[in-house]
């Protein structure tokens, strides 16, 4: 009587850890047809000239006119409302600690990614985060500046950065 039942949870455990392989798997596939770890990148929105080159009228707009206040306009976070902004003329630290943009995502460590002024550039850091930090759907390696329309996202959360022109 024992023998069936013993066999029948066998494969029912066979059968849930072949399913958790193919998952596994299957999320790696996604992470690397998105350009994370390296793998080969998917053609995304690129800049008008295709070039990754800027314009420096949008640079020199934070020197000339006090006004002018770039900031993260939340497009999807978790637990705060689309539009919501944030002022990042000074720089930010983002994550789920003692930070100036909290967030309540699972997937953001306590201090995630920072966001610093370098003259007239707000430069954007992963701070060595167990996830990572994701710059316009690419893994971010090392400090890059943002442009406006340029897409942040931290976990389940994603950010769009306007410069204030």
């Amino acid at each position: 009587m024992l023998e069936p039942v013993s066999v029948g949870l066998k494969f029912a455990f066979l059968a849930v850890l072949y399913l958790f392989l193919l998952w596994v798997s299957r999320s790696a596939l996604k992470d690397l047809r998105h350009g994370a770890f390296g793998g080969p990148r998917v053609a995304t929105t690129a800049a008008p000239d295709a070039t990754g080159m800027y314009p420096a009228s949008s640079l020199a707009a934070l020197e000339g006119d006090h006004d002018v206040v770039p900031r993260l306009v939340v497009e999807s976070v978790p637990g705060l409302g689309r539009g919501m902004s944030y002022d990042v003329a000074e720089g930010a630290t983002l994550g789920r600690g003692d930070v100036e943009i909290q967030l309540e995502d699972p997937f953001a460590s306590s201090q995630h990614a920072r966001l610093t002024r370098q003259g007239t550039i707000i430069v954007i850091e992963d701070l060595g985060s167990t996830n990572g930090t994701y710059l316009n759907d690419e893994l971010l390696r090392g400090p890059q500046p943002l442009h406006a329309g340029d897409r942040v996202r931290i976990g389940d959360s994603t950010f769009t950065y306007d410069d204030g022109t």
